[in-house]
């Protein structure tokens, strides 16, 4: 029975994954061993479950239908295994997760400790990119994301916002001056960013009030990292608007300089996401569990009704009087 039970498990990887040779790389087995327990399975059920070609795997009508009782079985005999076994209580093995780079060096890295703390059974790889991953076909137990969710195939579970500061170096602002109003931004070197998936460089959005004003910013580069987009704030290549968790203690230090105080950007939501066809492991659920109760303590992942206005911003006055010489300066790049 353990042996079908793993056939079975095998099978759903493969027909996940697409793929013999990437199943085996996220079992941890040999392909051949792979290859070896699917066509068990055939034999015993007298059927063909797998169409194979020398670059692609895809699933039979028969295969289909033995996928989803597979999934159900396999799920099943997991409820039954954790209800009369500790896991619940301790959870161990392998968790895979996939976070952007940001928020894992300033958020969740610096709280990990209290996560191995809790579960020291647990070994986490933690892959750490702003893009977005595959999950089933990268053997991703889970991921955090920001954003609206367009991926129908995934479960997920919102649990935090994240909001935006608009901020520059004081070298720069020393150079080209300081905008009064979004509008101004126009006249700016801006540091633009752009998705990893699409190439598409994102508008900036500003809200006041009633108001609201959505800019295509022009700028000398654009990056698809967000700790490096804020490097390059403080390098002093433009005007950057980037999450507040990455930039508060650079304001706070003086290194940036928070801009138009007044006005808010739209927050982003915060999802730990999971693939749908996957039973919820008790270490993916004390993991998700946890990095809740994380953003629900965090300073910076609720939406705020006002703005935020830190130590180093400069209110409207000080931006009329910042200097002659940064008034005179070029606006232009």
């Amino acid at each position: 029975m353990n042996n079908k039970l793993q056939a079975m498990e095998v099978f759903v990887q493969v027909v996940d994954a697409g793929s013999f040779t990437r199943a085996a790389e996220t079992l941890q087995m040999p392909k051949a061993t792979v290859s070896t327990l699917v066509q068990s399975l055939e034999t015993a059920l007298s059927t063909k479950l797998l169409h194979r070609t020398t670059r692609l795997v895809t699933v039979t009508t028969d295969g289909a239908a033995y996928y989803e009782r597979c999934v159900r079985i396999l799920s099943d005999v997991r409820d039954a295994e954790e209800s009369l076994s500790r896991t619940r209580l301790s959870p161990s093995g392998r968790l895979r997760v996939d976070m952007p780079t940001g928020l894992a060096s300033e958020v969740l890295i610096p709280a990990l400790p209290d996560f191995f703390e809790r579960y020291p059974d647990i070994m986490m790889e933690l892959g750490s990119t702003d893009r977005p991953v595959d999950l089933v076909e990268e053997g991703v137990d889970c991921a955090i994301r920001g954003g609206d969710l367009v991926d129908g195939n995934l479960i997920a579970r919102r649990v935090g916002v994240v909001n935006f500061l608009t901020a520059a170096s004081p070298a720069y602002l020393d150079k080209y001056g300081v905008p009064k109003h979004p509008r101004d931004l126009e006249r700016h070197r801006c540091v633009n960013y752009f998705s990893a998936k699409t190439g598409k460089i994102y508008d900036w959005d500003f809200r006041r009030g009633e108001e609201r004003i959505d800019i295509a910013m022009r700028g000398v580069i654009a990056l698809n990292d967000s700790n490096a987009y804020v490097h390059a704030g403080l390098a002093g290549l433009g005007v950057i608007q980037m999450t507040d968790y990455l930039l508060t203690e650079h304001v706070a230090a003086g290194r940036m300089v928070q801009l138009l105080p007044d006005w808010t950007s739209d927050p982003l939501p915060v999802h730990v996401v999971y693939p749908q066809n996957r039973h919820l492991s008790a270490k993916v659920r004390v993991f998700v569990e946890w990095v809740s109760e994380v953003f629900a303590k965090h300073p910076y992942m609720h939406v705020r009704a006002t703005p935020p206005v830190l130590a180093n911003a400069l209110p409207l006055a000080a931006m009329e009087t910042i200097t002659a010489a940064a008034a005179a300066a070029t606006m232009s790049p």
